[in-house]
């Protein structure tokens, strides 16, 4: 069966008496290069274990399936199990696991199922619960590469250079975290329903956190205060958010980090806020 041949796609459903989900955000690909580039480019091979997160009717599953030693699919919609019990019936090394990503241990998870092998994780994510699913797959830190399918418009957030507008408090925490890098664009029409958004693939490779970064809560802290209010000084928005500090104590300890005093938060790159962070605490 073609996986991603809209005919097929529709009977496979019809047959289950499956209904699409817009709570669950549920868009299935009726492109076949798209599951096949994403799993060519996540890594998936011999001795990698995989973790998907909501795997529809499987096809992304069967092409990740051909490449790594074990794939192990976590699925919200029951409805869809199943579906996935047909569709990957001839792949003896899938499981699927009934459940919420947003409420699984993912690093338990990733221990149990892939003791011995390289953690990998790969998603096409349900638009609704994108940044927290990414979240927990960085978080985790026990994968050596996360390949995600999410909006055009937060690929570009999580990819975003300092002094752009994309630029904001998850594209510091996600290239604190990781190495990122986008891969491809993915057209409304390679999904059934078709959403109203183009969707890109990006890939995160975990980092250890910058040297210079000796407090991660502070530093994030920090980060948080100087995008709260994206329109004002960078000045303006932490005096807006740390309210316990001075707000001259604010400004002197932007001057001993060689910032302008009306520069902006979004132009602040990840050493300038560890800079920052530092001489808020009284160590520069």
């Amino acid at each position: 069966m073609d996986l991603c041949e809209i005919r097929q796609l529709k009977a496979l459903l019809e047959r289950h008496g499956f209904r699409f989900s817009k709570s669950m955000g549920q868009n299935f690909l009726v492109a076949d290069w798209v599951p096949r580039e994403i799993a060519r480019l996540s890594g998936a091979g011999p001795g990698t274990g995989v973790l998907e997160i909501g795997p529809g009717i499987g096809p992304l599953t069967r092409e990740l399936a051909a490449r790594a030693e074990r794939v192990v699919s976590v699925e919200l919609d029951r409805a869809l199990l199943p579906i996935l019990a047909e569709t990957l019936a001839d792949c003896g090394n899938v499981e699927i696991v009934p459940g919420d990503i947003l409420k699984t241990d993912v690093p338990a998870l990733a221990r149990e199922k892939f003791e011995g092998l390289t953690p990998l994780a790969c998603a096409n994510l349900p638009y609704n619960i994108t940044s927290p699913a990414l979240t927990a797959l960085v978080m985790a830190q026990c994968f050596s590469t996360i390949t995600v399918m999410v909006q055009r418009e937060v690929a570009r957030r999580i990819c975003a250079a300092p002094g752009t507008a994309e630029y904001g408090a998850f594209s510091v925490f996600c290239q604190f975290h990781a190495g990122v890098k986008p891969l491809f664009d993915v057209p409304p029409e390679c999904f059934l329903p078709a959403p109203k958004v183009t969707s890109s693939v990006v890939q995160l490779t975990p980092q250890p956190a910058p040297e210079d970064v000796d407090d991660p809560e502070h530093f994030f802290l920090i980060v948080r205060s100087a995008f709260a209010l994206r329109r004002k000084t960078l000045l303006n928005s932490l005096s807006a958010s740390l309210r316990t500090q001075p707000k001259q104590e604010l400004a002197q300890a932007i001057e001993r980090c060689g910032l302008p005093a009306n520069v902006r938060g979004e132009q602040l790159t990840i050493p300038q806020f560890a800079q920052l962070s530092r001489a808020l605490r009284g160590l520069v």
